[in-house]
């Protein structure tokens, strides 16, 4: 019986392949590049992405005497492991570094270095990062890169703004008008005094004067809003501005989750973008949020820019009656004709805060027209209003309908895309850190993210031909 539970044993060991527990090897050699498979995206993102310059940038935010602080270049790639593949948490972040060989080659850590604790990703964000402005330059830097692989075409762009959840809670906020901005630096948080320090910015505390329905004390920044038509909840504006030939973003900025907010934000974005690369598109493309009068204005008068832009319009009448759209307007003259060929006419004087001029038709032209009942059947004539801006709107409206027009408007889905992309695969549907400074951060490195996929697909699978005269 023993000898056949012996034989049992060893025939067990042979054909099922156990793992000899013999003594092992007294020296190893091994490649963490080895262990990396080819085909993983984490390859064709370290070929297209090159730090070094960053020691130069921050060495004055370092001191030359003390300790040896933690690499910023692998604080820096750690961060952005996590925005690649939606590692929301750096207490996570560092568990999947530590067991993770790809990423330990990405960060360019042996097998046997330690991996930094991640209460230093806050002390470094705080001070040294945003002292630096790094997350910008690195941003900046993927941008000229992408320039240079010739995924940027400059002829046109796309802008919009999509609202992130910002970690704030609808129980603890207060009132509005309970809120009150005389409060002590020393005794508030950091993100606090970050939103008392944007007061007079046009993103944020001067984009509008409406005192919001609710506060929040710890990241009162954040505005409350129900534009998702469901439950109310506190949030930040993410604002892209894309190039529309592969939809790489050229720009990014938080701001105030409203629609003043965020048309100044895109205003600040062109220009930033034309300063820091040179890039001014021949064409714009946006929603209606961006058809304001002033905004067309400023795109059309000052910048030389097309806006593909439906117009922010809402002069339609519901009652039946003539709209200002069914009165054609004569610039040689500077007269409104109405449906019945008759002139309206100006004072000059300018209404509504000084926006608006108003256009009169006579009153003995309106008592005996046949089409006053669809007309004015309640006044005694027909005024007609006209946007100081006006000429600009008509400019806005002449592009609709064109061919050029229509291509923007497929071409704008790209940039809903990249909210898309940043929502579901990136996971960035809330945001971790508070105050205007924090909502920048995170932005600016799922921004990053965002490009370095990009330009690592399309240098190491370069799309076809075709694909790339169609865009």
């Amino acid at each position: 019986m023993i000898r056949c539970l012996q034989a049992g044993f060893l025939w067990g060991r042979v054909m099922m392949g156990r793992l000899n527990q013999d003594q092992g090897q007294l020296f190893y050699s091994f490649c963490l590049s080895d262990a990396v498979p080819d085909d993983h995206p984490i390859r064709e993102i370290a070929a297209v992405l090159d730090l070094r310059w960053v020691y130069s940038e921050l060495a004055p935010h370092y001191p030359r005497i003390g300790r040896p602080s933690v690499d910023p270049v692998l604080m820096l790639r750690m961060l952005l492991i996590g925005y690649l593949f939606a590692i929301r948490s750096e207490r996570a972040l560092c568990r999947e570094v530590k067991v993770n060989l790809a990423y330990r080659w990405f960060c360019g850590l042996s097998i046997e270095d330690k991996i930094p604790d991640h209460s230093a990703f806050c002390r470094a964000r705080n001070e040294r990062f945003r002292d630096s402005d790094l997350f910008r330059h690195v941003f900046e830097r993927v941008v000229e890169d992408c320039m240079a692989a010739g995924l940027i075409g400059g002829e046109g762009f796309a802008v919009d703004a999509s609202l992130i959840a910002a970690d704030a809670n609808k129980q603890r906020s207060i009132a509005g008008q309970d809120w009150h901005k005389g409060r002590d630096p020393a005794r508030s948080s950091r993100a606090v005094n970050e939103y008392l320090a944007t007061l007079d910015d046009a993103a944020w505390g001067a984009a509008s004067d409406v005192t919001p329905k609710f506060i929040s004390p710890s990241d009162p920044a954040a505005q409350w809003t129900g534009a998702h038509k469901g439950p109310a909840f506190f949030a930040y504006a993410d604002n892209y501005l894309i190039d529309v030939k592969f939809g790489v973003i050229v720009d990014v900025e938080a701001s105030r989750a409203i629609r003043q907010a965020e048309v100044n934000t895109a205003k600040t974005m062109i220009e930033r973008t034309e300063a820091r690369f040179g890039l001014k598109p021949e064409r714009l493309a946006a929603d209606t949020a961006y058809g304001a009068a002033p905004m067309l204005n400023w795109l059309v008068e000052e910048k030389g820019i097309a806006p593909h832009i439906p117009v922010f319009d809402r002069s339609k009448r519901e009652d039946g009656t003539f709209s200002r759209s069914d009165f054609r307007y004569d610039p040689a003259s500077d007269v409104y004709r109405c449906p019945a060929d008759k002139t309206l006419t100006t004072t000059g004087t300018l209404v509504n805060d000084g926006t608006t001029l108003l256009y009169l038709a006579r009153k003995r032209d309106c008592d005996n027209c046949e089409l006053k009942a669809q007309c004015c059947p309640k006044v005694p004539f027909r005024k007609v209003p006209r946007h100081q801006h006006e000429a600009a709107r008509d400019v806005a409206r002449s592009f609709v309908g064109t061919g050029l027009f229509e291509q923007s408007r497929r071409e704008r889905k790209k940039i809903e895309m990249r909210f898309a992309h940043l929502k579901r695969i990136l996971k960035l549907g809330r945001l971790r850190l508070r105050g205007p400074s924090g909502a920048q951060d995170e932005f600016t490195l799922a921004a990053i993210a965002q490009n370095l996929r990009r330009l690592a697909r399309l240098m190491v699978r370069p799309p076809p031909i075709v694909d790339l005269c169609l865009a």
